[in-house]
């Protein structure tokens, strides 16, 4: 059988240790053409670029191994392959993250919407995260985890439109209690701006904050990373707030 195209992007950059350990982590599936950003673009969510250039250059080509660098957000990355590229995946595998994305980090997150703009194109596709923000976090047991998902996305496949939101504990594979698909928590972030001076004297800000967790129901993914869990969630782009609508169709218009 011919061996799958993986498409790989991540939003920490094309050199972040995650994404080098999510390809070393299905090499031998498949071909894998990689388009992620050359710098980091953590929080960029869904944005596209519209008011400036867009650059890709490539950085390596060897057996199955395609790697392309681009001045873009993972939303353009993805675009790029395929609209540009006329890349054809049958995967796409975004991360793997530095740091959780969990709960309400999913709409922020420029390592999901790569994933959910796969699920756009119809194209199964998968989001990984670490629940560990370090350079020099340990990916050893993400990666058997994103194998195994991967493999088992490829042989069942996806409905149309979702794609999967997967967070992996920071923890070491044995330590791992399984995998537990859920649904978002409901939390948010309590934000600050510290307010500080440069060698100028002018004022900026530095976004801070506390995250505040508001659900405490046990089939959520914030009790599945808290439990040992690796946690699964479904995801689609219908923002859509169906139980609203009723409500919402009895006023007075």
């Amino acid at each position: 059988m011919k061996k799958p195209l993986i498409l790989i992007c991540n939003d920490d950059g094309v050199t972040a240790p995650g994404i080098q350990s999510l390809i070393e982590s299905v090499r031998d599936i498949g071909d894998i053409m990689v388009v992620a950003p050359d710098k980091p673009q953590s929080g960029t969510g869904h944005g596209i670029t519209i008011n400036s250039t867009l650059r890709m250059q490539k950085i390596t080509e060897e057996g199955g191994l395609t790697i392309y660098s681009c001045s873009g957000t993972p939303v353009d990355c993805i675009k790029l392959a395929i609209y540009k590229m006329e890349v054809k995946p049958d995967i796409i595998l975004s991360g793997i993250n530095h740091g959780s994305n969990a709960s309400i980090n999913v709409i922020y997150s420029g390592t999901m919407s790569a994933a959910v703009e796969g699920a756009l194109e119809d194209i199964p596709s998968i989001g990984f995260s670490l629940l560990d923000h370090s350079i020099d976090a340990d990916f050893s047991a993400s990666k058997e985890i994103a194998r195994q998902i991967t493999l088992k996305t490829i042989e069942e496949g996806l409905p149309k439109g979702v794609c999967l939101n997967v967070n992996i504990p920071k923890l070491h594979l044995e330590e791992i209690a399984g995998i537990r698909v859920c649904r978002q928590a409901k939390g948010n972030w309590e934000e600050e701006f510290e307010a500080r001076k440069d060698p100028m004297g002018n004022e900026y800000f530095w976004l801070t904050g506390t995250f505040k967790n508001n659900d405490h129901g046990e089939d959520t993914d914030i009790w599945t990373l808290e439990n040992n869990y690796v946690s699964v969630v479904p995801v689609q782009h219908d923002l859509t707030a169906y139980t609203a609508l009723s409500e919402i169709n009895n006023w007075d218009l």
